[in-house]
């Protein structure tokens, strides 16, 4: 029989009287049923948080430290169960780069962001007077997640809201619930009832989130589209928000840099990591006409190595894309650059089956202009775009409403910097791409977000200030 699972209010776990089916993206069939919750178990959940609020917020900041490193602890003893209800419900495989991985970097991002403070600054301190900035928790966090990594950004939200003294009301995507109910589910163990809530359902609840006026922040990742919605629908009670959005992130490949089997090894993972669907991934590639072909050669090989199937699979490097939506619109993209003069490099048709598996698809020959290099794919396919002259190749990755992120491949660090700080986006890796890290702030410029995550200004978008003159 198909496992139904709960939402959790109030500290209790709850079923619901209708379900959502959850689909196994390699192999098309119900894994289990995602509880359908109502608009009055959303205002049963912020209820329950606003009650819990003024205890959470008022524990001596040691005590929420050691909460949310237990929660640590909790996640590093059931990363076989999450991991593998998370492989059945996004299809990325458990080994490598995968779910175990997802799981354990939640966990380790954790106990670092339990490490974290924002101690009081002092503006003035003298025999004239005492100025003094105070950081408060906000009250009630909504965190709407997406369905690509669903743990992990479901830990990137609620952890700092936690260790902030905030309550939170957490609603993960209805494609991939699973996983991050489960987590929520076991976390209670060491939480006080009412501090973390999640509810999950059809796309009504998140609207419902963003216009409720019992919820104080937001924090969502996803598209820019939806991102603008949520932004609507939060001014009227003016909410606060952080806002993690699309991406389609450009790399310039300079003509100096050497394109060893490390180097064809980062930019690869750099762009297919989780099939690449993932908001900072390598979305477009600019090559210099120079070693243009002889990346493309490169890149070819190397993904003929690398193993497409079922993420339970041992063997599997990559798994489906996540849902049927989405795999249409890899394959949309694909076939109009075909039809517009693209050269198929490698991939390029579904592969045959019940899954959502779509190959590793290079693309040459392609240009602005073409839909796969303008929008974002979110999936296996990769644009490879030539260029001669290094101006005209920044002016043309910034040339895209998004600015999430973007790198610089090159031999000569001080030339990468000098490019780098050119780009429009809120992070440049030089000859690396998408290593985001828990003390390093991410987020994005112009309709890639608002406001950052991680580290000690991703923790303070979680707190109002407070300045106290004496």
């Amino acid at each position: 029989m198909t496992q139904a699972y709960p939402i959790i209010i109030d500290g209790k776990s709850e079923t619901t009287a209708a379900h959502i089916d959850v689909i196994n993206p390699a192999n098309g069939q119900v894994f289990a049923l995602c509880p359908a919750a109502t608009s009055a178990d959303l205002d049963r959940a912020v209820d329950a948080a606003r009650l819990a609020f003024p205890l959470w917020a008022g524990k001596p900041d040691a005590e929420r430290k050691a909460a949310v490193n237990t929660l640590a602890d909790i996640l590093e003893a059931n990363i076989s169960e999450l991991a593998e209800l998370i492989t059945r419900e996004q299809g990325k495989p458990m080994g490598g780069l995968g779910s175990q991985w997802e799981v354990g970097g939640a966990a380790a991002w954790t106990r670092f962001t339990a490490g974290l403070d924002l101690p009081v600054e002092y503006i003035q301190d003298d025999d004239k007077g005492r100025v003094a900035m105070h950081r408060k928790p906000i009250g009630v966090v909504a965190s709407i997640t997406p369905w690509n990594f669903p743990v992990m950004i479901a830990i990137w939200h609620i952890m700092p809201a936690l260790r902030a003294g905030n309550t939170v009301v957490l609603k993960p995507s209805p494609y991939t619930p699973i996983a991050t109910l489960r987590m929520v589910e076991l976390m209670q163990e060491a939480l006080p009832p009412g501090v973390l809530n999640a509810v999950a359902g059809p796309d009504e609840i998140g609207q419902a989130i963003s216009a409720h006026p019992g919820i104080d922040k937001i924090v969502f990742t996803g598209s820019t589209r939806t991102g603008k919605h949520v932004m609507a629908s939060a001014a009227n009670s003016l909410k606060r928000l952080t806002l993690e959005l699309g991406g389609n992130d450009a790399a310039i490949l300079l003509p100096d840099v050497t394109l060893d089997e490390a180097t064809i090894e980062k930019i690869f993972w750099g762009a297919f990591l989780n099939n690449g669907q993932v908001c900072a991934a390598i979305k477009r590639l600019y090559v210099h006409d120079s070693i243009y072909d002889e990346l493309c050669d490169k890149l070819v090989a190397y993904a003929a190595g690398v193993k497409i199937g079922d993420g339970m699979s041992a063997d599997s490097q990559l798994g489906t894309i996540q849902n049927k939506m989405q795999f249409e619109r890899v394959k949309s993209l694909v076939e109009t650059a075909r039809n517009s003069g693209a050269r198929i490099l490698c991939g390029g048709a579904p592969i045959e089956g019940d899954g959502l598996f779509y190959p590793i698809t290079l693309l040459a020959d392609v240009q602005e202009g073409m839909a796969i290099v303008d929008e974002e794919q979110f999936g296996p396919a990769l644009p490879i775009i030539r260029y001669t002259d290094i101006d005209e190749a920044i002016g043309r990755a910034n040339d895209n409403p998004n600015g999430l992120g973007g790198s610089v491949w090159s031999s000569s660090p001080d030339k990468a910097v000098a490019i780098a700080s050119q780009l429009e986006c809120g992070t440049v890796w030089i000859n690396s791409h998408a290593m985001v890290r828990p003390d390093a702030p991410f987020g994005g410029v112009k309709q890639s977000g608002i406001g950052v995550e991680f580290g000690t200004l991703g923790l303070a978008e979680f707190t109002t200030v407070q300045v106290i003159h004496q």
